[in-house]
């Protein structure tokens, strides 16, 4: 049965969430924490003997880095808030289930799953520097805006790892079996979906200036640079044999965490990129799964 129903819980985890927006709002204090648990699951499954560095994932890295500052700086003389929401589509590091679909494409899922976890542990490096630069914290000087940034995203995407690799040094078994119940994370992903949905929806009903446009352009935006992510990724991915996980590496997002760093640290309207991005990146994984499952 909740096979049946998983295809049909992004769609409805949102509406949901857009609802019941006020009540939803009052729970943005748990998102942090689902991240976290959602993160540990992943990493309980996790063995560092399989990771691999490539020259792929170095491309990878360089361009979601790189490329988030770019897209910036090109937009921020346009739409500050445009810039932000479009840079932290970029930024945001690899999703927790970009194996699962590499696999349904018949991609290399060890590749991508390297990938995913450094792609984690370059954010959580990076990002608080610019967030320092481009965030709300500009007017603070640089080292107490660093500071202000570094622990919670340190203890966000760090510490699941270090306490999944520390409890599977002391006990394998124990990890082992947290890892069968690593599905547990999907419902967890549905509720934060709500959550942070329910939280960008009253930013925008809660708006002063009410400013429409700008809405939509972050989510216009999101779409361009979700499309062009998944075909630079799946480029540079063909010319080291690796397409998919290129695509998948450098196109899908944890979209849950990108919300809740544009939340925290930007202006809380350009959430609505990371926000549309869930909704780009599905209709684009929709549609590889469906053409793949064709050609068999």
């Amino acid at each position: 049965m909740f096979k049946k129903l998983r295809p049909y819980m992004m769609p409805f985890a949102m509406t949901l969430g857009a609802i019941f927006y006020q009540f939803f709002g009052l729970l943005s204090f748990l998102t942090p924490y689902l991240i976290f648990i959602m993160l540990f699951f992943t990493y309980s499954k996790l063995k560092l003997s399989q990771i691999r560095l490539s020259r792929l994932h170095l491309w990878l890295i360089l361009i979601q880095i790189a490329g988030s500052l770019t897209v910036f700086f090109l937009l921020s003389g346009i739409n500050i808030t445009v810039a932000q929401g479009a840079m932290i589509c970029m930024l945001a590091p690899t999703a927790t289930s970009a194996p699962v679909i590499t696999g349904m494409l018949k991609g290399n899922v060890e590749s991508l799953t390297a990938y995913s976890l450094i792609s984690n542990l370059c954010v959580a490096l990076f990002a608080p520097v610019i967030f320092s630069f481009v965030g709300i914290n500009q007017s603070l000087p640089f080292i107490l805006s660093f500071a202000d940034i570094i622990r919670p995203m340190f203890t966000l995407l760090l510490l699941p790892l270090l306490l999944a690799m520390f409890l599977r040094r002391v006990s394998t078994a124990f990890t082992d079996k947290v890892s069968q119940y690593s599905g547990i994370s999907f419902y967890l992903w549905s509720i934060a979906l709500m959550i942070v949905t329910g939280r960008t929806v009253g930013f925008i009903m809660n708006q002063s200036d009410g400013s429409y446009l700008t809405e939509i352009l972050v989510a216009l935006a999101a779409l361009v640079v979700c499309v062009n992510q998944f075909i630079v990724g799946r480029g540079i991915g063909k010319h080291y044999k690796d397409t998919v996980a290129g695509g998948q590496g450098l196109g899908q997002k944890n979209t849950i965490l990108a919300i809740w760093m544009a939340q925290t640290y930007l202006n809380p309207i350009a959430s609505i990129g990371p926000g549309a991005y869930v909704l780009w990146q599905n209709i684009i994984n929709s549609y590889q799964v469906w053409r793949k499952r064709k050609s068999l």
